[in-house]
């Protein structure tokens, strides 16, 4: 039996990443100045990589975070079951006290195990399964797809993550993501089961220019 090698990334700094507001999947955001100088660090690491296909969310920050790599022609196929999650209401507003505490209780209920709890006017954790579990079946039914790039968003990752390796969906806080982290997954069709080569790794940022990141 064959194996595939998934590259998961999140995408890169936006504005709005900048300036701690929550996108959702309502805000298309685009990269900002950081967000491409990441983008382009990650594709100048990883360019020599055989990518059998290209996936990412509707969102232009993902399309953009893998811009290098759809210029050379590679396929690539976008769907919104990857979108991040919708946190509702709030989303693209600046942060206030209330929104925080709001924000924070919803997250401390959802690690108390009350993820099918929707933001308001949003999505609950389970929604954003439910969405993704079609997806992650395409891209398994593939096996000729040897190795694809994946681009996708922070919180959406953790649900991903947490549902590939059969972990409840209050523990999937455990994985962390940073803008154009990487996550190096394996998966092995004999057994059916995902390992982790590499845990949200920044290495090739550190080709970013220093003055970006003031």
């Amino acid at each position: 039996m064959s194996s595939k090698v998934i590259y998961l990334i999140r995408h890169g700094e936006t504005d709005y990443n900048r300036r701690g507001v929550v996108q959702g999947s309502g805000i298309d955001a685009e990269l900002n100045e950081l967000g491409h100088a990441q983008a382009h660090a990650f594709y100048q690491t990883y360019q020599d990589v055989t990518f059998d296909k290209i996936y990412t969310s509707n969102l232009i920050r993902t399309k953009q975070s893998v811009k290098g790599f759809l210029e050379k022609g590679l396929p690539h196929e976008a769907y919104e079951g990857l979108n991040e999650i919708s946190w509702g209401v709030r989303e693209g507003r600046t942060p206030n006290s209330m929104d925080n505490d709001y924000y924070r209780w919803l997250i401390e209920s959802w690690q108390k195990g009350e993820v099918e709890l929707q933001a308001e006017g949003g999505e609950s954790p389970v929604d954003v399964q439910s969405r993704q579990l079609p997806v992650i079946d395409l891209i398994l039914s593939r096996p000729e797809e040897k190795t694809v790039l994946v681009a996708m968003h922070g919180r959406a990752m953790r649900v991903l993550l947490a549902t590939i390796f059969k972990r409840p969906l209050h523990e999937m806080d455990e994985y962390l993501h940073t803008n154009l982290g990487l996550y190096l997954l394996h998966y092995d069709y004999a057994t059916g089961s995902f390992s982790i080569q590499k845990h949200n790794d920044i290495a090739h940022l550190e080709q970013v220019p220093p003055h970006l990141l003031a």
